[in-house]
């Protein structure tokens, strides 16, 4: 699937491609992510919870995230969480965008991950700010992110765009303590 000239239906307003920022572009998700997204899946640290790691038989696999993204290009769910791609090159580099809550729609949270390729360059601040930014634009009156407590990189990000500590998101586990962020707009 091709999304060039595609009209973004969510997050986006009606019309709106793309955000774009000094070195990224974000964008709907297109079936050729898939690999990029499954070498996310690759990377997670092996403290991240069972269900966000790759299953023992190695699912999901390319297949697997390529359907997922045919099955939401066209529901009113779909792309929140865009694509990151570097303008000098054109290549994805991960994704970045809002999880709407349906008990709390008004209330999205912010969500990033990059390959570990392209980390401390200050690319995943650079498009949550420009998230950041779309949300604050778009009438949303305060932003959340999780993040667990061991995640000092992703930490420092939530930090830099103004997140402050909400205390614990839920109980600690044996994946540590989950974290509750959030950021007026």
């Amino acid at each position: 699937m091709d999304g060039a000239g595609e009209t973004v239906t969510a997050p986006f307003p009606s019309g709106m491609n793309s955000i774009t920022t000094e070195r990224l572009i974000l964008r709907r998700q297109r079936v050729d992510d898939a690999s990029v997204f499954r070498r996310l899946w690759t990377e997670r640290d092996p403290r991240v919870p069972a269900h966000r790691r790759l299953s023992p038989d190695g699912r999901p696999g390319i297949a697997d995230i390529e359907a997922q993204i045919r099955a939401t290009a066209t529901t009113d769910a779909q792309q929140r969480l865009l694509a990151v791609v570097r303008k000098d090159g054109g290549d994805a580099i991960g994704y970045c965008g809002l999880l709407m809550d349906e008990g709390a729609p008004e209330d999205p949270e912010l969500a990033f991950e990059l390959l570990q390729a392209v980390h401390n360059r200050g690319y995943a601040t650079e498009a949550a700010q420009a998230v950041v930014a779309w949300a604050s634009g778009s009438g949303y009156r305060r932003l959340r992110a999780t993040v667990w407590d061991w995640n000092v990189a992703s930490r420092r990000v939530l930090e830099k765009l103004g997140f402050r500590s909400a205390g614990p998101s839920g109980a600690e586990s044996t994946h540590g303590k989950s974290l509750l962020m959030v950021r007026p707009l």
